[in-house]
């Protein structure tokens, strides 16, 4: 992750006046992420469907979710003159491990064989492979339904109120539930498997992807934002970014599963070729792809000017890196 220059010029970045490095940012909450996930996933879980659990959860992937579900919190809190360093809220560290939850089992279900029937994701076999069908459709399964779970946690007695507002836990569902469901990712997925062989045009092919990709990434910062109680216009420009930097997600998805090698995708790549899927680099060619990412990442990059948030860098970084990754 490089250093990302947030100073406002003709790219139009959030003016904060000076360079961002995402490295550090990133490693610390990270961490805290891995912590919360490594004590909170598949213990106690009978039968060996913990282990499949924690092996679907831990130990791989970007984290990109969670990382934008923190950016946005804290960006939302620096309109409050709250500092960036301060520990990280209870609400906003469950979103941040949530919404990863809901990723993971978004994965472990589309590799099994009567989905994309993949065999390797994050440089290991599949979950499906390690631990046969059934045990990867429970582990699915069960890992969504933490992820509610950990939304809605028991109120401590002891305190004069809810360690997280009801409304707030109410709001944090709505999203999830919503960026997971017919309306998201589980209605992408189905148009995604109904296109195969099929050729889509290009408003087809975005609406297909701001449903699978795009929306739980869009859920993801608006999470963030709910947790730090954005206001009305900060919200929705938040809501523009997510929107943009999720679909230049997948645009450089496909890219990536064109030029790159499975090694450094840590899953199989060429496969939405083989399998005749419909994607952008197919529709528009690999220059046009790229191009269109770059337009997608201005979006992105001008919805966080439009949010009048004082410091958006950890956001502004994480869409650079989104759209100009290798990986």
């Amino acid at each position: 992750m490089s250093v990302l220059s947030t100073s406002l010029g003709s790219q139009g970045l959030p003016a904060v006046g000076q360079s961002f490095d995402l490295t550090p940012w990133s490693q610390g909450h990270l961490a805290r992420v891995e912590q919360a996930l490594s004590q909170w996933v598949g213990h106690g879980a009978p039968a060996g469907l913990g282990d499949a659990m924690r092996y679907a959860v831990l130990d791989g992937g970007k984290r990109l979710r969670p990382l934008l579900v923190l950016a946005a919190y804290e960006a939302v809190g620096s309109a409050r003159g709250a500092s960036v360093a301060v520990s990280v809220g209870d609400a906003a560290t469950r979103a941040a491990c949530a919404v990863e939850l809901i990723h993971a089992y978004s994965l472990v279900h589309d590799d099994m064989p009567c989905m994309d029937n993949d065999v390797l994701r994050r440089g290991k076999p599949t979950v499906h492979v390690q631990f046969g069908e059934a045990q990867a459709l429970l582990a699915g399964d069960a890992l969504q339904a933490f992820a509610f779970e950990l939304l809605t946690p028991d109120e401590d007695v002891a305190a004069s109120a809810p360690a997280i507002a009801a409304s707030t836990q109410a709001a944090l569902c709505r999203l999830l539930a919503r960026a997971a469901g017919s309306a998201g990712m589980a209605g992408g997925q189905a148009i995604d498997l109904a296109s195969v062989g099929t050729a889509l045009t290009e408003d087809q092919l975005r609406h297909m992807h701001r449903l699978k990709t795009g929306a739980l990434l869009q859920g993801s910062v608006l999470m963030g934002a709910v947790c730090g109680q954005a206001e009305v216009g900060a919200y929705q420009a938040l809501s523009d970014y997510g929107a943009a930097m999720g679909l230049a997600f997948q645009v450089v998805d496909d890219i990536l599963d064109v030029v790159a090698d499975s090694a450094t995708l840590g899953k199989t790549a060429g496969k939405d070729a083989a399998a005749d899927k419909p994607t952008y680099v197919s529709l528009l060619g690999l220059t046009r792809a790229q191009a269109y990412a770059q337009d997608l990442l201005g979006e992105a990059q001008a919805a966080l000017v439009r949010s009048s948030l004082p410091d958006t860098r950890a956001l502004a970084a994480l869409a650079d890196m989104v759209v100009n990754r290798s990986f």
